[in-house]
């Protein structure tokens, strides 16, 4: 019998009603406080035990429409982005313009040589800018007869619009999901340290590609040599007529004009005047609304494409709730200070460097049991924000060690996306986790690595 763990909400209020309990176990405590240029920041050495304030079946009960008001900010920009994501899907423009650069495959060397990289580029870039996430999981249907047709193999087809948005929303620069929730729980200006970021997300992005165009050359010589031999057999067949690609339009054209317009906007914007999340929703809605009227979509199909792209991402607004409310128990009987008091020994290091690599081991860990990196990041950042304070690590350094967690996504069975996608190829997880061991491992040094410099400079 297969082991299988519960879903994230489960998970969530599980976690909600263990800190219910141990309110009534762990003892009060209180970090004082000191403000240093315009942050309040934890004093380490003055720590005291208080009277806690055990919360009881009530408390936990109203938990979670506490965690939606105090985090209402946050999930309504999650909804305003998921809302104007889909209208951009309903224009198919993405569709086309990947349709037509395959199709260019067949008759330039140059497309040939380029196809790999620039593909997983731009499903990393999705991944680094808006989020792309499980909006990958529909590109498989395309990338897979794609790949068989052009003498690769299943695994190739997955790898480019899966692992290169997975590594996209993990090593993120501007993912409003990851990096903009934890900067505004942690105190951060709002995607702030955007140099760093993009240097890493180019490394990482560069090292999936590299291993991604190795291994597909090697498919390409030997067939024989992919684990999915036996099952591309079959597949060839059944995805002939999955290769016929419309045109790109001058529709299509305009609308992704408009994306790139928009995505230069909001980082101008972040730069030069430190947009915060209400600035940035505003953007993306008013990206909606461009893309909407230059796509030439009726109002009722504007309107029902928003909708349903708010509506996919409610239950991640709910994770949010749900994360937020752990904090408000634990806040409430007065046991955070106790808890980072608790972690501090675990994490505390004679070198920053190996505090930073500590917090990213235990976001991995976190990672196997919470995919949703919106979630992880309510849940996790009150904790390790403070904890950074702490151990002499910056907040901005804790927060890329909760990114580069995230790493190991397109690996862990327990996540939805990772079992969706191999469900659609057809794959079986013991031999996609065969395949994706070295490069895992790859990406295990890469974040190791990474957090070196910051946590050396004290990166801000």
């Amino acid at each position: 019998m297969r082991l299988r763990l519960p879903n994230t909400f489960i998970l969530l209020f599980a976690i909600l009603s263990l800190i219910a309990i141990a309110t009534w176990l762990v003892p009060g405590g209180r970090y004082e406080t000191r403000v240093v240029d315009g942050r309040t920041l934890i004093d380490p050495a003055a720590f005291h035990y208080i009277a806690s304030a055990p919360q009881g079946p009530v408390a936990l009960l109203m938990a979670p429409i506490k965690g939606f008001v105090e985090a209402a900010l946050i999930i309504g920009f999650v909804l305003i982005v998921g809302g104007t994501f889909a209208v951009l899907q309903k224009t198919e423009a993405i569709d086309a313009f990947i349709k037509t650069v395959a199709r260019a495959h067949a008759h330039s060397p140059l497309v040939r040589a380029l196809l790999i990289p620039v593909f997983v580029t731009m499903f990393s870039l999705g991944g680094a800018s808006f989020g792309m996430a499980e909006e990958a999981i529909p590109f498989v249907l395309i990338f897979v007869p794609l790949a068989l047709a052009l003498g690769y193999d299943s695994i190739v087809g997955v790898a480019i619009p899966f692992v290169g948005s997975q590594v996209g929303f993990a090593v993120a620069f501007l993912n409003p999901f990851n990096v903009g929730i934890a900067q505004g729980i942690a105190g951060v200006p709002m995607f702030s340290g955007l140099a760093y970021r993009v240097v890493l997300w180019l490394v990482a992005t560069g090292l999936t590609v590299a291993f991604l165009m190795w291994y597909a050359a090697r498919v390409r010589r030997d067939p024989t040599r992919s684990p999915t031999y036996a099952i591309d057999a079959i597949k060839r067949g059944e995805h002939a007529a999955a290769l016929h690609f419309e045109r790109m339009t001058r529709t299509h054209a305009a609308v992704l004009g408009i994306f790139a317009l928009a995505l230069g906007v909001m980082i101008f914007g972040v730069v030069r005047y430190q947009w915060f999340i209400e600035e940035i929703a505003a953007l993306f809605l008013a990206l909606a609304i461009a893309v909407g009227l230059v796509a030439r979509l009726g109002p009722d199909d504007f309107v029902a494409a928003f909708l349903q792209g708010a509506k996919d991402l409610v239950s991640t607004a709910l994770v949010i709730a749900l994360a937020r409310g752990t904090m408000i128990i634990a806040r409430d009987a007065h046991i955070i200070d106790t808890m980072l008091h608790g972690l501090m020994p675990l994490v505390q290091s004679a070198h920053p460097v190996f505090a930073a690599q500590k917090m990213f081991a235990i976001q991995s860990v976190i990672n196997f049991f919470i995919h949703s990196g919106s979630g992880q990041a309510a849940l996790t950042m009150p904790i390790m924000a403070p904890l950074a304070d702490l151990v002499g690590v910056t907040r901005q350094t804790a927060i890329l060690a909760f990114q580069l967690g995230e790493l190991t996504t397109p690996v862990i069975p327990t996540s939805a996306i990772t079992v969706g996608v191999l469900a659609l190829a057809r794959i079986p997880w013991l031999t996609w986790a065969r395949w994706m061991l070295p490069l895992q491992l790859a990406y295990l040094l890469f974040a190791l690595a990474a957090l070196a410099p910051p946590a050396i400079t004290a990166w801000h």
